[in-house]
């Protein structure tokens, strides 16, 4: 079934471009976008069944890249900033990371929990795999698409 996503591989191209604002948007910088959508496997919900057939994400390794979205937003922090982070006039730096690893700072992350994450990550991977869906569908694609799905 991983061969229906090689035939769409200009379509998914066509479709991150036009999702770009979505993920500037969102919580996620591009490159933990990234990183979400390489532990994102997309299949089709009840293909054999044209009516009620929809592209899905399965998001289930999500939960085992947590650990590098803190890295990469650790790293984009000491850069300059990561994506929902707020500059304060504060003392930054030393404090702020002793502050943030006993708990007492807004942190350099998004300040939510691991779970609140993965529920914005799926949200967002969904949304996509609906854009994707809407995509082939306005094209005349999707048809096929399903079918190659269920070989």
């Amino acid at each position: 079934m991983a061969n229906w996503t090689d035939s769409i591989v200009g379509d998914r191209m066509a479709v991150d471009r036009e999702f770009t604002d979505q993920v500037e948007n969102s919580e996620f910088s591009s490159q933990e976008w990234g990183l979400i959508m390489t532990a994102t496997d997309l299949e089709i919900e009840h293909a054999d069944d044209p009516e009620h057939a929809r592209i899905v994400a399965d998001t289930e390794k999500l939960p085992q890249i947590m650990p590098e979205l803190d890295n990469v937003r650790s790293q984009m922090a000491q850069m300059g900033g990561a994506p929902g982070e707020k500059q304060s006039g504060g003392a930054g730096g030393v404090l702020d990371s002793l502050k943030d690893a006993l708990g007492l700072g807004n942190g350099t992350g998004s300040g939510k929990s691991d779970q609140e994450r993965i529920a914005a990550a799926e949200r967002l991977t969904q949304a996509y795999a609906d854009a994707l869906q809407a995509h082939l569908e306005s094209n005349g694609k999707w048809e096929q698409v399903r079918i190659a799905y269920q070989e």
